[in-house]
């Protein structure tokens, strides 16, 4: 893949000149990735709206077809015409088209064992946060920390007939795309056809705030055989609809860009301008009763000022029975210093116990050539998971010395809900020669100041309303 994206990455400086930016050459990278997988995948376009009607093309016939197709696509109805909505070539040289045609061409997209879209935007985002162009702000959820979630959480719509899975904050849709080829591994015998219907049409749903990832993500799906829906909007900041889901699989974005106003929502019962928080509360809303979550949080939500609070009205409602403390790294190369975590939960029981498995004390950090992330940094943490989905598997404290261990809802409540608990001295800490880098050190210095700058506004913000309050009865 990396060889690939190398020479879509050689491409794009190529297609500058043919005033295409970057953003746009992400954008047309995807449409004809995708004509060419539904060649592949024999999925049935309208009347010569194909790749190879398409390949055929040359000279100024290539650039106007291409943009007949384009428009024919955005015109379909269903999910083909959402995915092409306002889709538009950026190409005024053919020359450049048809080399690009051609560089697709080259490679049989679909036996390769990646989620090739998101793959190759990954590694296009990638070089270009590695260049200075920061401008991107995502956070890919690495794949193998996607599937060791997806195997302990078992999104099976097989369960019930109204069993629905959701990602509120879907990216490119890693998460139900994931979801989805577990559920084929599972199904050794053939669905039956109403099965089929219902999974295909009626169990993944998501939201995201930025149009090319939600692309990406109905054409990932789409390709996969499925007609989910995702809506483009703000997650957090707008009321939510009726629907409730059985399964919620999500990576909030890190970071506290465009968060420093407090969403109004009468079902968020503590005021926050955390994003991810938020992201917590929304995500309690949109559950089922016996419904379960995994969720992504950087350690910041663990301990800053409004944590506790929400964890707190959290754990009256819901059973979060599992934390996971990721490696340092995971997040490479976007952003090696952020520290996360994987936390765990079931509404419509109240928390008794939190197992805490720590993946990161004395583990050497995540790097994406030396020592890249693999299905090993989580093999034991499955086994201490257990099978069952909602955490009722028979587990063992492993005490002081080992990594997966039982805190007691009252240690919980007398560490004010704070969930950072730590018990494993970090040697790699003290071995100069095994220090994260700097600029991980620094990363990580950002984030805790961001936490206390957040903890700052919400002080402000009180004064604030308070000195409102005074005001008025005067």
């Amino acid at each position: 893949m990396s060889d690939v994206v190398q020479k879509l990455w050689g491409f794009c400086h190529t297609l500058r000149h043919d005033g295409i930016d970057y953003g746009d050459y992400i954008e047309q990278i995807t449409y004809l990735l995708f004509l060419k997988m539904a060649d592949e995948r024999a999925v049935e376009l309208p009347t010569k709206c194909d790749w190879p009607t398409l390949k055929l093309q040359s000279g100024t016939d290539l650039t106007e077809h291409y943009q007949d197709v384009l428009r024919a696509l955005g015109k379909e109805s269903g999910l083909l015409g959402d995915i092409f909505a306002g889709a538009q070539s950026r190409f005024s040289n053919p020359v450049n088209l048809k080399r690009l045609i051609s560089l697709i061409d080259d490679t049989e997209w679909t036996s390769l064992d990646v989620d090739v879209k998101a793959e190759a935007f990954e590694g296009l985002l990638e070089r270009a946060a590695s260049e200075g162009k920061k401008g991107a702000g995502q956070y890919f959820t690495p794949r193998v920390l996607i599937q060791s979630i997806v195997r302990c959480i078992k999104p099976d719509p097989r369960a019930h007939r109204d069993f629905t899975i959701s990602d509120p904050a879907c990216g490119t849709g890693g998460f139900l795309v994931v979801a989805y080829e577990w559920l084929m591994e599972q199904s050794k015998t053939a669905l039956n056809r109403d099965e089929w219907k219902r999974i295909r049409k009626a169990t993944y749903f998501g939201q995201e705030l930025v149009p090319r990832p939600r692309r990406l993500a109905l054409m990932n799906l789409y390709l996969h055989g499925l007609e989910p829906e995702i809506k483009l909007g703000d997650t957090i900041y707008q009321d939510p609809d009726s629907r409730r889901f059985d399964c919620v699989l999500t990576n909030p974005p890190f970071g506290t860009k465009g968060a420093n106003q407090t969403p109004t929502r009468n079902d968020f019962t503590i005021e926050t301008s955390n994003k991810q928080l938020n992201f917590v509360q929304h995500i309690f809303t949109i559950l089922k009763p016996g419904g379960r979550a995994a969720i992504v949080l950087p350690d910041n939500c663990l301990f800053e000022n409004k944590a506790g609070e929400v964890f707190e009205d959290l754990m009256k409602f819901c059973n979060l029975h599992t934390i996971l403390r990721l490696p340092r790294g995971t997040f490479s190369p976007y952003s090696q210093g952020v520290k996360a975590n994987v936390i765990f939960l079931q509404k419509g029981f109240p928390t008794e116990n939190v197992w805490i498995y720590d993946g990161r004390s004395n583990v050497p950090g995540v790097t994406k050539k030396e020592r890249p992330l693999s299905a090993e940094h989580f093999a034991d943490f499955e086994r201490c998971y257990g099978a069952d989905p909602n955490g009722r598997s028979e587990r063992h404290d492993t005490g002081t010395e080992g990594r997966f261990r039982k805190f007691h809802i009252s240690e919980i409540q007398a560490r004010d809900y704070k969930l950072d608990i730590t018990w494993l001295k970090d040697e790699s800490l003290e071995d100069a020669e095994a220090l994260p880098e700097p600029q991980d050190l620094a990363s990580e210095a950002i984030t805790e100041l961001e936490a206390v700058v957040d903890d700052l506004r919400e002080i402000i913000a009180l004064i604030e309303k308070e000195e409102g309050m005074i005001v008025e009865s005067a």
